[in-house]
């Protein structure tokens, strides 16, 4: 069936319109989004590179086929009617049979030429860095390069060389094809090949093999990022035998297209035959046998001898490439005796030590104040504050509106885009304060927020987190739910600067086909002052505004001036650093540096990304390359300065690669005989390797505390501790690393010989296997070293939860020091019975009856006359038997009935002795009616 002309050129509109619209919108979109934020430049950088890739790549590719292609057509003329009777089946008349075979011309030629133009324009960001690079003021020790080329002009490099390569493979298939076809089916004589065709053939291969013996000769360089032997990087036969290897290679293929040019002229191939199988012996022998000769009876035999240069070079390389020449190293003696003194001296260390582990209290903030199903804790982060004049080591976790967990009945498009716009407040509590119920003591809680003077909250709204993954509409003509109160709803509109204007009819059919939602077309509730709130989430939005920066995976909420922001270090990284070993993870690199500090208005959805590493050459060249973009560390706001922290990610990052590369002399770093590892330890009721941890302490040549980042290290295959790494976040020694080095002939406890010890216990275990049975479960913490004067102790938390209940509670901290252990129900008295009590310590301790001292007095003491309960006063007997209640309540959870049963005796007597008091009687006695439960009290007491 023919259609109209008219009718055809519709169809073709449609067509494109369905196919092509949206690149279009994309593109429009993006301008509006990163007008909105602020950052055109990054924006018109990234279009203009791409779109002078595409249209160069483009033109040169289709250029150069089409050049192929014509110079084929000047040999014999194809006769369009002979063409045409090769295919019976066509029907179509010479005039249209000549425009199908144009149409397939045109399509040999575009479409190639538009797949390399897509891959490069894909590579802009290597031609930037290429066009704009900085020097690192190293060189490598093989070419004698600076380490900038290997950075930003050897993959730029390697780019053009694959993009040429790509094309005149390309361009061989379509020459080939065309060639069958024109003289293979036309005049079957495809064993004769037309001089036009046996020249082009020899052009193109020339061509080739000019662009393998580049590619060899940027071969020799990728020597310094393999590792064929025990070395990361050239080693002695990369360089006496491979890097020649490729080099010879390089020369021969020269050689080689050269002859093919030559060939051209002279039609004689056996020449040409000839080299080609020289360039296959070489390459058997030359970059494979010679190599391999090398390294088995030369390097294998001798390798230490060989390699020692090369494994200088490997340890310089990767000390530099991870920033582990910044580590200082320093002894840490272990030799001072930890006192009450020395608790007393380090205040701000105890009172902040770390009592509450992320996992168990993300689930009791869940608990407690979620308040809505549909709002969410994602994760809890630590920070330090000043509240009430001193610095207190926090937990904070923001409270995120989970559209998911909205009831079904409840669920609507409106009420999605509209309605559910975003989270409210946070809940933060200090790390070491528990409430008599085992729970955290929370400065900021509930909604609208309470809070403590110091801890103002006047912008709870959450638009901007790691939860809100879908666009809002705001501003409009309906209001957004803001919280609950009570039984009803309070409402609130939007009036931050966040967001694209979406009012018009242009931009609501734009945004309608970019979001692939109509509704937002017909919608009546989006009037000519609304905006659409998109890329809310923390990670989608920082990697679409900065593709080249890495981002860490946690980013952190912080309370400033009564406004929320997310904070989120980026890195710089890189695969392309010299005779360094690279990391496995998320991606392969081995080069990394925390270069940039980005901050997030978690209302505004502002993002600021401020240098915090201007030595870093890589963030010098994005600087260079996105104007406007990136501001000095100096012009962020004081408030968000004092959260700043040494990033987990890197810490963790480096002390991976510091387990090895500590060791700088090559002998013993060949031999790998002071290997260190990561300390394991028991958390819950598994083993896991232990991580790092913020902690409030005084370094032992610092006369204040500070925000630390630590992590111990053990040796290989050992368990006792080697030595911790700590990091600095306070300014201003921010950034500063320092390795506290124990003396190796000295035995430290490491942290699984501190729970193997915890374990042998008799009193704990025996306390930890009745709380694990009768519906409890017992939950270990993360155990913490924490360094006091020149000396260490250690303290985990232990959690209780109910199976029937997600609200785990701390119960006990056990400390240890030296061979001494203790578990209390509070770090003061655990510290208390470790160390000896001080008036410091005394007022937490009579706050509470330690438990212990409990059965001491009414279980032993009251053998001979129940001295202790004589001697007491009113008081001090109403501390008791609220204790002995309190007590007796716990047992009752923890389902030991034992314990149960003795704590109602102790109450029993204690109430027995307030009575007597009362009455002018001195000898307390057990009632009848409880001595069924007394099977744990000496029988003397109950005579």
């Amino acid at each position: 069936m023919q259609f109209p002309r008219p009718v055809q050129i519709g169809i073709i509109i449609l067509v494109a319109l369905w196919f092509g619209y949206q690149p279009v919108v994309d593109v429009v979109v993006d301008f509006w989004w990163f007008n909105a934020t602020g950052y055109e430049p990054i924006f018109f950088t990234k279009l203009k590179t791409q779109l002078g890739l595409w249209l160069t790549t483009f033109v040169i590719s289709a250029l150069f086929i089409w050049g192929n292609l014509h110079y084929l057509r000047q040999g014999k003329q194809v006769d369009l009617k002979e063409l045409q009777s090769q295919f019976s089946d066509l029907t179509l008349p010479v005039e249209q049979f000549e425009k199908l075979i144009g149409g397939i011309r045109a399509a040999v030629v575009i479409l190639p030429s538009l797949l390399l133009a897509s891959v490069a324009a894909q590579n802009w960001l290597y031609v930037l860095a290429f066009l704009d690079k900085e020097p690192f003021g190293k060189v490598d020790p093989v070419f004698g390069y600076d380490i900038g080329f290997y950075m930003f002009q050897l993959p730029a490099l390697g780019f053009f060389q694959g993009v040429f390569v790509t094309l005149i493979i390309l361009c061989t298939i379509v020459v080939v094809g065309t060639i069958v076809v024109r003289e293979g089916l036309l005049s079957g004589r495809l064993h004769q090949l037309s001089p036009q065709a046996a020249h082009q053939l020899l052009f193109l291969g020339g061509l080739l093999f000019i662009a393998f013996g580049f590619d060899w000769f940027l071969e020799r360089f990728e020597t310094l990022f393999s590792r064929e032997g025990v070395v990361w990087g050239a080693g002695y036969a990369d360089i006496n035998a491979r890097i020649p290897a490729y080099g010879v290679m390089g020369g021969i293929s020269i050689i080689i297209g050269l002859v093919c040019f030559f060939t051209m002229r002279t039609k004689n191939l056996g020449v040409l035959l000839s080299s080609v199988v020289v360039y296959v012996a070489a390459r058997l022998l030359v970059t494979g046998a010679w190599p391999s000769l090398v390294q088995d009876f030369m390097v294998n035999p001798n390798e230490l001898g060989f390699e020692t240069p090369y494994l200088e070079a490997n340890i310089s390389a990767t000390r530099d490439a991870y920033a582990l020449e910044r580590i200082e190293v320093r002894p840490f003696e272990a030799s001072a005796q930890i006192t009450q003194k020395s608790i007393e001296n380090n205040p701000l260390t105890i009172d902040n030590v770390r009592l509450w582990d992320a996992r168990p209290l993300l689930a009791t903030y869940g608990q407690l104040q979620e308040i809505r199903t549909y709002y969410d804790f994602t994760d809890v982060d630590v920070d330090r504050y000043v509240i009430d004049g001193k610095l207190r080591q926090v937990m904070l976790s923001a409270r995120e509106l989970n559209y998911n967990s909205v009831s079904p009945q409840a669920k609507s498009w409106v009420n999605e885009h509209f309605q559910y716009t975003h989270g409210y407040g946070l809940t933060l509590s200090p790390v070491n304060v528990v409430t008599k119920e085992g729970l955290p003591d929370l400065f900021i809680k509930d909604l609208p927020p309470s809070y403590v003077p110091d801890l103002m909250v006047e912008r709870p709204e959450i638009y901007y987190g790691e939860l809100t993954s879908s666009y809002v509409i705001v501003g409009g003509n309906v209001e957004e739910f803001d919280y609950p109160k009570g039984d009803q709803n309070v409402y609130t509109s939007y009036t931050g600067e966040g967001g694209v204007e979406i009012g018009g009819f242009l931009r609501k059919s734009i945004f309608a086909l970019y979001m692939k939602e109509f509704d937002i077309l017909l919608s009546q509730y989006i009037d000519s002052d609304a905006k659409i709130l998109f890329r809310r989430s923390i990670s989608e939005r920082l990697r679409t505004l900065a593709p080249f920066l890495y981002f860490d995976k946690d980013p952190y909420l912080v309370l400033a001036d009564g406004r929320l922001f997310w904070m989120v270090d980026a890195y710089t990284i890189s695969d392309r650093y010299p005779y360094s070993e690279p990391i496995q993870g998320r991606s392969s690199y081995n080069y990394i540096r925390n270069s940039v500090k980005v901050v997030v208005d978690a209302y505004n959805g502002q993002v600021d990304f401020f240098i915090a590493d201007s030595d870093d050459p890589i963030i010098r060249v994005y600087n260079k390359v996105f104007e406007n973009t990136f501001k000095p560390l100096s012009e962020m706001p004081q408030s968000l300065q004092d959260h700043i922290r040494y990033p987990v990610d890197f810490f963790d990052i480096q002390a991976r690669m510091y387990q090895s590369y500590h060791m700088t002399n090559p002998t013993v770093f060949y031999n790998k005989e002071d290997m260190w590892e990561l300390p394991r330890e028991k958390y819950d009721s598994d083993e896991q390797i232990m991580q790092s941890y913020y902690l409030i302490m005084k370094l032992p040549e610092s006369d204040e505390a500070e925000f630390i980042l630590l992590r111990p290290f053990v040796p290989t295959g050992k368990d006792n501790m080697i030595s911790w790494l700590a990091a600095r976040s306070d300014t201003p020694n921010y950034g500063r690393l320092i390795l506290y080095q124990f003396p190796k002939q000295k035995l430290i406890y490491g942290p699984r010989q501190i729970e193997a010890r915890i374990d042998q216990d008799t009193e704990i275990s025996q306390q930890l296997t009745l709380w694990s049975q009768s519906g409890s479960r017992v939950v270990r913490g993360n155990l913490l070293v924490i360094p006091i004067d020149d000396s260490l102790i250690y303290v985990e938390p232990l959690y209780l939860k109910s199976e029937s209940s997600q609200l785990p509670e701390l119960k006990r901290v056990i400390v240890s020091y030296n061979n001494n252990i203790s578990m209390k129900e509070t770090l003061a008295k655990s510290l208390a019975a470790v160390f000896g009590a001080s008036d410091a310590l005394q007022a937490d301790i009579e706050a509470t009856i330690d438990s212990q001292q409990v059965d001491k007095q009414l279980g032993v003491e009251t053998i001979d006359g129940t001295d202790a309960l004589i001697d007491m006063q009113w008081s001090q007997l109403a501390v008791y038997a609220r204790q002995s209640l309190s007590r007796a309540d716990e047992m009752r959870i923890a389902g030991d009935w034992a314990g149960y049963g003795q704590a109602l005796n102790e109450l029993a007597v204690t109430l027995q002795r307030l009575e007597q008091l009362a009455i002018g009687q001195t000898t307390p006695s057990i009632p009848n009616d409880l001595n069924d439960n007394s099977a744990e009290v000496p029988q003397e007491t109950a005579q």
